[in-house]
Formats: C-alpha cells, structure tokens, sequence
C-alpha cells in the first residue's frame, strides 16, 4: 500500500485540484456553484491564497493528487481576522482511506502555526462523512442553518462546526 504525502500545492497541480473540484461541484451538494470551474480560475485561486499568506495542499499517492484543502479568511472584515475556514475534497475513487483527515490536520497544524484562533467548516447538512471526519478532530456544531442554499431542484441547509485552536491567542 502506497503512503499518503501532503505537501504544498503548486501551479503545476492545478488541472488535478480541478477534476477533483468539479466533481464534487457537478455531482454533489459540496459545492453549491450550478457548473464546473475552469482551469485559469483555479490557477488563480491558488495564486490569491498563496498572496494571503494560506496553504494550498495536496494529498499524493504516489505521483497521483488523490485530494486537496485550503483554509481562507472566515468573513472579509478585520474583527474576524484570527478565524479561518476550511475547504477539503478527496477524489471519489479514494474516500474513506483516511485522505481528508490527513489534510484536514494538516490544516489545523498550519492554521495554528499562523496564530488563528478558530477554524469553521461550513458544510452541507446531509454530508456524513464531512460532519463524522471534523466531527473526530475536535469540531464541533455550532450552528444549522435551514434552506440557505439550493441545488439539485431542493433546499439545502448548512452546518457550520468549528474548532478552536490557540488559547494564547490575544484578540
């Protein structure tokens, strides 16, 4: 069985984040957008969150990107500015091998090492797996928003969970 690395992303990863990306936004409840994105979009949202100072991973099996995460400013304003949230996607064909939980705390690890103090995961409410995944590491509801998002022709309700991360963070 081939190891698991998570490492920094690169520009040269950007068509495999993509497939990932628009499966999950053509065919789940993960992404609520009504279309795929294109490869220069892609590109330029691991350029934008390199310039803010946030990682960009991947997961690697073998020579093969089987999943990728990214944490980015929680909300635009600077009272906000010691919290961030999460992104993570797996590939289909690799879900359940342990892949999320490795990016995710790969996360965290960054997140505080950046000195943020809370990291929130807005996920879709039917989505299992991704509540059970923050759910083990340390997450915790804090919010279930009802039909504040469609898809699929059905009201979607959101889940925010959050950890907190830093005690010694000063406001």
């Amino acid at each position: 069985m081939m190891s698991l690395i998570v490492r920094d992303a690169t520009l040269e990863d950007a068509e495999d984040i993509l497939a990932i990306y628009n499966f999950a936004a053509i065919n789940t409840t993960a992404v609520w957008t009504d279309g795929p994105a294109d490869l220069a979009s892609r590109r330029e949202w691991i350029r934008a969150r390199r310039e803010a100072g946030y990682p960009v991973l991947v997961a690697m099996k073998g020579s093969d990107v089987v999943g990728f995460a990214s944490f980015g400013d929680f909300r635009p304003f600077p009272g906000y500015r010691h919290t961030v949230e999460n992104s993570v996607y797996v590939d289909e064909r690799h879900h359940r091998l342990g892949i999320g939980r490795s990016l995710v705390a790969a996360l965290i690890e960054r997140a505080s090492a950046l000195n943020k103090h809370a990291m929130i995961a807005g996920i879709e409410a039917a989505n299992v797996a991704s509540l059970g995944l923050h759910a083990s590491l340390g997450f915790v509801e804090v919010a279930r928003m009802p039909e504040v998002g469609c898809k699929f022709g059905r009201w979607l309700d959101l889940v925010f969970m959050q950890k907190t991360l830093a005690s010694d963070v000063r406001p």
